[in-house]
C-alpha cells in the first residue's frame, strides 16, 4: 500500500462524510472525494509528513462551495431534496450530546433542508464547529479564513437556524419507533381507501414534497394541508400497477418507505424514497418523496 493509499483509507470516508452535509448529495459528495484525491495526486501539500486531513478537508471544502454556488446559479427543477442514504441500525447516543448536532441528526431531511437557508460559507462554518467539533482556530485554518470571521460567519449560521433548533429532529431510538409506528397506520390506512383515516394521522398543516429533478412527473409545489395530502396520497396509492411493492428503510436517521414499480410507465418513477417528520403527537409533519434516479444510487436493491 502506497502512502497517499493509506491516507485515503484513513480520510476518504470522513471527507464524504463532510462533503455529503455540505451538499445534501450523496453521488456529489463521492465525486468531490474523488477529485479531492485526485488533487492530492497532482499537487500534494508541501508537507507530507504532516497529517493529510486538515489539507483534504480545506480542498473539499472549497470544491463543496463551488458546487453550491453552482446549484443557485442553475437554479432546480421543482422543489429540491436531499438523496436519501442507508443509516440501517444507527442511533443517536449520549455521544451525540457532546456537539450542539450529532453525526445522525446532521444527515437528516429536517437538517440538510434547514441549511438550506445557509450561504457556502456558513455552511462550512455551522459543520466544522457545531458537527464536527473544530475549533475556531482549527476552522480558521481549514477554511482559509480569520478567526474573527468563522466567529461572525458562525453567529450568523446559528441564528438562521433557530427555526430548526425550536423543533429539532434527533434520531433517537423512541423517534425511530414512533415514525415507523406512523408508518405503519398509514399503509394500513392507504390499502383501504381511508381518507378520514389519513388525514387523522397528519398533522394539519402537514406538507407533502416531491423531488423527481425533472426526470418524472411530480408535484411541482409542495402539496400542504391533511386534508389535500390524504386525497393526493390515495391518489397516487390506486394508480401503482399490482407489481409495486413497498419496503421499510432506515434511511438519513429514521425509518422510510421505498417503493419500487418495475412496470411504472414512461416518465414515472419505478422506484421512490419517502421519508417522514413525526411530531411528538405521532402525526406525520413531513413527507418527502424523492424521485430523480440519480439521487436514489445511495440506496441498496
Amino acid at each position: 500500500m502506497s502512502p497517499l493509499d493509506a491516507v485515503y483509507k484513513d480520510n476518504a470516508r470522513y471527507v464524504w462524510g463532510l462533503c455529503y452535509r455540505m451538499t445534501g448529495d450523496a453521488s456529489e459528495a463521492e465525486d468531490i472525494v474523488q477529485e479531492t484525491f485526485a488533487r492530492a495526486v497532482a499537487s500534494p501539500p508541501a508537507r507530507t509528513d504532516e497529517p493529510w486531513r486538515p489539507w483534504l478537508v480545506r480542498v473539499a471544502v472549497n470544491l463543496a462551495r463551488d458546487r453550491l454556488r453552482r446549484r443557485k446559479r442553475r437554479g432546480y427543477d421543482g422543489p429540491w431534496l436531499p438523496s436519501p442514504i442507508e443509516t440501517e441500525g444507527e442511533v443517536a447516543g449520549d455521544d451525540d450530546q457532546e456537539h450542539r448536532y450529532g453525526m445522525l441528526e446532521s444527515v437528516s431531511f429536517a437538517f440538510l433542508l434547514a441549511m438550506e437557508v445557509l450561504t457556502p460559507r456558513q455552511r462550512a462554518v455551522l459543520l466544522l464547529r457545531d458537527v464536527f467539533d473544530y475549533s475556531v482556530s482549527e476552522s480558521a485554518v481549514a477554511l482559509e479564513l480569520t478567526e474573527t470571521n468563522v466567529k461572525t460567519t458562525h453567529h450568523r449560521a446559528r441564528a438562521a437556524l433557530e427555526a430548526y433548533d425550536h423543533a429539532r429532529v434527533v434520531p433517537t431510538r423512541t423517534l425511530q419507533e414512533r415514525t415507523r409506528g406512523a408508518i405503519e397506520q398509514l399503509g394500513v390506512a392507504l390499502a383501504t381507501g381511508d381518507v378520514a383515516r389519513i388525514e387523522a394521522l397528519l398533522a394539519a398543516n402537514a406538507r407533502n414534497v416531491n423531488d423527481g429533478g425533472g426526470e418524472f412527473h411530480a408535484a411541482r409545489r409542495p402539496v400542504v394541508g391533511a386534508n389535500r395530502i390524504a386525497r393526493f396520497l390515495i391518489g397516487l396509492q390506486r394508480r401503482l400497477g399490482p407489481d409495486a411493492t413497498f419496503g421499510v428503510h432506515t434511511i438519513n436517521g429514521l425509518p422510510a418507505l421505498v417503493l419500487d414499480w418495475p412496470s411504472a410507465p414512461v416518465h414515472v418513477a419505478p422506484r421512490t424514497a419517502v421519508a417522514f417528520e413525526v411530531d411528538e403527537g405521532g402525526r406525520v409533519r413531513a413527507i418527502y418523496a424523492v424521485l430523480a434516479t440519480r439521487k436514489l444510487r445511495a440506496l441498496a436493491r
